[in-house]
Parts: structure tokens; C-alpha cells; sequence
């Protein structure tokens, strides 16, 4: 893994250092975005514990160019990115944004294909297995060689996916606290969500059908990430605490 320069990246959700990473085996390129730890820090409620608090916040987040920067409702990325960006510039910590992960690994085209066919009736594991794909070909050993270059032996992982912390703790990056992401669940991802929940043990706590509103796109606005009053975000729906939209 090879490193690039650290440079400033202010952006909407406040100032940040970047930094550029080449996978040398792969030719993937991927980003760290860190903040550093403010000088007082207020977890919220059930974060504040003595054995993690040093323990610097790390999200792993995989490219999905439809949530990231369309806004796409069909999954809950772009919201996911832009929370553990606020949480991360308010308590310190590092972002790394995995090129390569594109539809849980299987690319941008081959995700379309899946919607067409999750539009037809498949769930979201469905419709990979239907075009004869793996329902999650993600690999994290670029995210554990960049974390261990950056001195990130120990962290507090921002998911609810299983799976980034067990690979994690097989690569040599121990995970001390899993922290959810919580992001508004919409009519347009609620089934993906549950199919997430149900079939790849994703820690969801999603409301009943009934509850679920359609939010209209003014709304994404509203949404707080509050870290010092240990709030959930708030919004016209119900938040759901999560791991990674159409990729996570």
C-alpha cells in the first residue's frame, strides 16, 4: 500500500485531512479522511465506556457512486456517508472510502442488472445470485493495511455489518466497539433493509410497514448528527441504525 501526500480537504461538514492510497497489488486507489480528536469530547449515551473511549472512530465506506453522489433512495449510502462525516469531524477519527466496492463488489453495471432485477421482484441477495454473482465479493485487507499504516491497531468501528469486523479482527486490526449508523429508513429501502436485517445480519431495528413514510427530498436536509447530546438523527421517518445501504 502505497501513501500519498496529506492534504487539507474543508468541505460541508467541516475541515478534514486527505490522503490518497494505492493498493499496489490490486491498482486500486482509495482515501482517508481523518479529523482529529477534539480536545473535550462528549459520547453519547452507551459509547461513553472506559475500555473504548481512546479508541479512535473509523468508518469503512464502499464506494456507491448511485447514494454517494446521486443521492439515490434505493439504498441509505449518501446518508451514511454524510453522518459518519459529522460524527468524525465532532469526535475525531478516520473515514476510508474503498474504491472497488461498487454494489458490494460487483460493479456498476452489474448493480443496474440487479436492480432490474430486484424491480422484478428479487430482493437484493436474490438478484445477485440470479445473475450468478456473490452476494458480497467485499474484501477489507486495503482498509486493514491502510488503518495499520496510519497507526490504527485499535479502533471503534462506525457499522452495524458483521462482517467488517470479523475480516478486520483477521487482518490484525482489533475492533473494541461496534457503533451503529443511524439513518432514516424510506419506502423506496425499507425491503433492502430488512433483506440486510435478515439474510446478512446486518443490526437493524426497523419499523413496521405501516410506519414508514415517503420522504420527500427537501427533508435530507434535516437530518442531525448531533454526537454531543447523544440524539439520534431526526427526520420525518423512523431512523433505523445501520450499516452500509446498497454497499454496507
Amino acid at each position: 500500500m502505497s501513501a500519498g501526500p496529506v492534504v487539507q480537504l474543508p468541505t460541508a461538514y467541516g475541515d478534514f485531512q486527505a490522503q490518497a492510497w494505492t493498493d499496489e497489488t490490486t491498482g486500486a486507489e482509495h482515501l482517508s479522511i481523518s479529523a482529529e480528536l477534539p480536545a473535550v469530547l462528549d459520547l453519547p449515551a452507551g459509547e461513553a465506556d472506559g475500555r473504548v473511549e481512546l479508541a479512535p472512530l473509523v468508518r469503512l465506506h464502499s464506494e456507491c457512486l448511485t447514494g454517494d453522489v446521486f443521492g439515490s433512495y434505493r439504498c441509505d449510502c449518501g446518508e451514511q456517508l454524510a453522518y459518519a462525516l459529522r460524527r468524525i469531524h465532532d469526535c475525531g477519527g478516520t473515514l476510508i472510502y474503498l474504491r472497488g466496492h461498487e454494489g458490494r463488489g460487483i460493479g456498476l453495471a452489474n448493480k443496474l442488472r440487479a436492480y432490474a432485477l430486484q424491480e422484478a421482484g428479487a430482493d437484493t441477495v436474490e438478484a445477485n445470485e440470479q445473475l450468478g454473482l456473490p452476494v458480497d465479493s467485499r474484501d477489507y485487507a486495503a482498509a486493514a493495511g491502510i488503518l495499520a499504516a496510519l497507526g490504527l491497531h485499535r479502533i471503534r468501528l462506525l457499522s452495524n455489518n458483521p462482517l467488517k469486523q470479523s475480516q478486520l479482527a483477521a487482518l490484525g486490526i482489533e475492533v473494541a466497539q461496534m457503533v451503529p449508523v443511524q439513518v432514516p429508513s424510506r419506502a423506496q429501502n425499507v425491503r433492502y433493509l430488512r433483506t440486510k436485517r435478515d439474510r446478512m445480519n446486518h443490526t437493524l431495528n426497523l419499523p413496521s410497514t405501516s410506519a414508514i413514510a415517503v420522504i420527500p427530498p427537501s427533508s435530507t436536509t434535516s437530518i442531525s448528527t448531533s454526537t454531543t447530546s447523544g440524539t439520534t438523527p431526526t427526520s420525518s421517518s423512523t431512523p433505523t441504525s445501520d450499516g452500509r445501504g446498497a454497499q454496507s
